[in-house]
């Protein structure tokens, strides 16, 4: 009954370390998660200036996990390089060290629930006092005291009974074999749990309570890091080329590290000891708070001047599937990466909705260089690639809304629901917008195939009207994921009027001929072809309103 009892209440004060890490975390990155994951998703520089970010948001946010799935995913969007994710995956890892220091210096010196309830008690109210708007600052509040709570618990369950937890004590004094199963439980812990930093936090907890030796809890650590891996593994899966390299640098970093480790397994814990002063046995936490610094800094260390090498490496590991080297578009949602990264999410959409404009705005361009060479150059040139690229915006328009879709069923605050609202009703114009340049292309192949003659003049005419539809896509193609204030909405308004305008005169213009005996199959396509234009300006204004609706 003892063995029992002990093994529920580990259970149980596990459950509020966990629940507690996750709460600290989510309140973090929901107060101030966008504003970082904004920061990484637009990061520039050298590899210093990758590591120093990924160091910086990882202590920030409390989790190195979920700065890696970020990371897959900007790159998997194309938004940052392969060499620049490099850097960021090596600060996170020195980043996620802080939760060892932290729980070292405030686990252990005196009763944590002395203030850690009343801490508990204190962000519940900020939740729930909804005037002051520091909802998301409460939860983070919620979640450190919940952490500390859960400490103190599991510090009480193993300092019950040692002799019931016979397992542990049997895998350790057994020399180099006791090391490798250290690192093996490290590794298979952490994967289950998805949290280096919980795992850490527990391993200081034995060692605190005299279950585990100071080898084994080293041991322990080391193979932690390589169960940290996991999160980006499944983050890759369905991703791009790219996504999937940075997942395997985080992967090859993490295991090799661990294997340097484990050859300098001595020398690393006698620095350990040097650096902290006392006996081992005294200062437990304090020497596995800087390995696990030690270790994840001097590896980093070892590896940055080697960052284009690894890229290199990963590339040529890693080869593009089929589908990726055709025009294929793939947009995966991955629940498990996204879940607690919601700013990510509709980060990497936003990205998606900019390509997605490109796309409009080069099929334009191509019907623009019809109008102004038309002859058969146009249909050898342009007409095939105008129409793969309304194939591929099919499969955006398709895959994005799935995708808008389930960004709206993750935890979003109201301005962020009410954004992705109008992301959808964007990427339904934008696809409209492609529909219509492809309708003007063939209206323009067919004119050219049937020998149609338009009088000069009349083609003249034209080019301006097709000029300032350009102008018009330009305007929303810079604009694109920004919030329109009233100067530039009533640009769009202008722009509005004057191709309504233009189109106006046009068609009066044709139904003239029409009337002094003109080509009627010709003039109905020169009316059809100014009809299909002036409708991509309508697409045009419609997104620009949807932006002056952002907030």
């Amino acid at each position: 009954m003892n063995a029992i009892e002990t093994v529920l209440q580990l259970a149980g004060s596990l459950g509020f370390v966990l629940y507690g890490m996750k709460l600290m975390s989510n309140g973090v990155q929901k107060s101030a998660g966008e504003t970082l994951q904004r920061t990484l998703s637009k990061l520039t520089g050298n590899r210093f200036i990758s590591l120093l970010t990924g160091l910086l948001i990882t202590m920030i946010i409390q989790s190195s996990g979920a700065t890696t799935v970020m990371v897959v995913s900007f790159v998997n969007a194309e938004m940052i390089s392969l060499t620049q994710a490099i850097g960021v995956i090596y600060g996170a890892n020195i980043g996620t060290t802080i939760t060892a220091w932290i729980v070292s210096l405030f686990g252990f010196n005196f009763n944590i629930t002395s203030f850690a309830i009343p801490l508990f008690g204190f962000g519940f109210l900020l939740t729930a006092l909804s005037r002051l708007r520091k909802q998301n600052l409460g939860e983070a509040i919620m979640g450190f005291g919940l952490l500390f709570v859960g400490l103190s618990m599991l510090s009480q369950a193993i300092t019950l009974d040692p002799a019931t937890l016979t397992i542990i004590a049997s895998m350790q004094g057994h020399g180099a074999g006791s090391i490798l199963l250290g690192v093996a439980t490290g590794i298979v812990i952490t994967a289950l749990l998805h949290s280096s930093s919980a795992m850490t936090a527990i391993i200081l907890t034995m060692a605190y309570g005299g279950l585990v030796t100071w080898e084994f809890s080293a041991a322990m650590v080391i193979g932690s890091n390589v169960g940290s891996t996991i999160d980006s593994i499944l983050a890759s899966f369905g991703a791009r080329v790219n996504a999937r390299r940075s997942c395997l640098v985080h992967v090859l970093f993490n295991v090799t590290g661990a294997v340097l480790a484990l050859i300098f397994f001595h020398p690393l814990l006698t620095l350990c000891t040097r650096i902290i002063p006392g006996p081992v046995e005294a200062n437990i936490v304090y020497n596995i708070a800087m390995l696990h610094t030690l270790f994840n800094l001097l590896t980093a260390l070892i590896f940055l001047p080697f960052v284009k090498q690894l890229a290199m490496l990963t590339e040529w590991l890693i080869k593009p599937n089929a589908d990726e080297e055709r025009l294929i578009y793939r947009l995966e949602f991955t629940e498990l990466g996204f879940k607690e990264n919601a700013a990510a999410a509709i980060i990497r959409a936003e990205k998606e909705i900019n390509d997605f404009t490109d796309v409009a705005t080069a099929m334009f361009d191509r019907i623009q260089m019809g109008f102004q060479d038309r002859s058969r150059t146009f249909i050898e040139n342009h007409l095939q690639a105008l129409e793969q690229s309304e194939q591929y915006a099919d499969q955006m328009h398709e895959q994005l809304i799935r995708y808008l879709l389930h960004c709206e069923q993750l935890p979003v605050n109201d301005r962020q629901l009410n954004n992705l609202s109008t992301m959808i009703q964007i990427v339904d114009d934008l696809e409209n917008m492609t529909d219509d340049c492809f309708s003007v292309g063939m209206l323009l192949a067919r004119s050219i195939e049937k020998h149609m003659t338009f009088p000069q003049e009349d083609m003249d005419r034209l080019i301006p009207y097709v000029e300032l539809a350009r102008q018009f896509l330009q305007f929303v193609r810079i604009n694109i994921n920004k919030h329109l204030n009233k100067d530039k909405l009533d640009m769009a308004h202008e722009l509005e009027d004057h191709i309504d305008l233009f189109r106006n005169d046009l068609k009066k213009v044709a139904r003239k001929r029409l009337e002094s005996g003109a080509d009627v199959k010709a003039e109905l396509l020169y009316i059809d072809m100014v009809r299909q234009i002036e409708k991509i300006g309508d697409r045009a204004f419609s997104i620009s309103r949807l932006l002056s609706q952002t907030l």
